[in-house]
């Protein structure tokens, strides 16, 4: 399996029901009250994270998904951390509504807002960058693990292989391969889960997760 430099292969794959990786992330930070659970989900385009997200809100009653690709939508590619936390994060700590409207968007006319009402009970964070400058606003975190030759293929058949997106592919790699190695957001996860799972298991209702493994 080729992985990020720096990435550990995990081990121990097991298969669990979705709801039960739910209460594992849980167990994570048992203690909180009065706020939204938010819970991060990391990992390479190509990976899943998304579809994950998705599988995670239909199952879990009063949940929203933020995605970062929201957030850094027209800005360079990893340079949106504190608009995050400022607009985002931070408010959902104090349980509030969000209704954010990111500058690249009123800049370039964007359509609508980003909407979270108050009073959820999880917020799903999905998408590449979740950094440790993040870690005090999230309970808890996900790392999809994955081939990435794999996840390149994968990420060919969603996006296409035409000249421009191979460009911008090149282009976002020479950031986002310094980034993982800089942050290493698998050694912070609280669970790995395959993205896309070499074991067999019902993809509608379980998933291949495993332990992090020290680097």
């Amino acid at each position: 399996m080729r992985l990020h430099p720096g990435e550990t292969e995990a081990v121990g794959w097991r298969v669990v029901t979705v709801l039960d990786a739910v209460r594992q992330l849980c167990n994570a930070s048992p203690d909180v009250t009065g706020r939204p659970r938010v819970i991060a989900i990391d990992g390479r385009g190509g990976a899943g994270k998304t579809t994950l997200a998705e599988r995670l809100r239909k199952v879990v009653p009063n949940s929203a998904i933020v995605h970062t690709d929201d957030i850094a939508w027209n800005r360079a590619y990893f340079d949106w951390g504190a608009v995050l936390i400022e607009n985002i994060l931070h408010p959902l700590h104090r349980d509030e509504a969000v209704d954010f409207r990111p500058e690249a968007w009123i800049t370039y006319d964007r359509p609508g807002s980003i909407v979270i009402p108050a009073g959820a009970d999880f917020i799903w964070v999905e998408g590449t960058g979740i950094r440790e400058e993040f870690a005090p606003w999230l309970d808890a975190s996900v790392w999809m693990q994955g081939d990435l030759d794999e996840q390149e293929r994968l990420l060919a058949v969603r996006d296409g292989d035409s000249p421009e997106q191979l460009n911008h592919v090149a282009n976002w790699l020479l950031e986002e391969l310094p980034f993982m190695w800089r942050e290493q957001p698998w050694a912070r996860a609280t669970m790995i889960v395959a993205g896309p799972p070499q074991i067999d298991h019902d993809p509608d209702t379980e998933l291949v997760v495993a332990s992090p493994t020290s680097p």
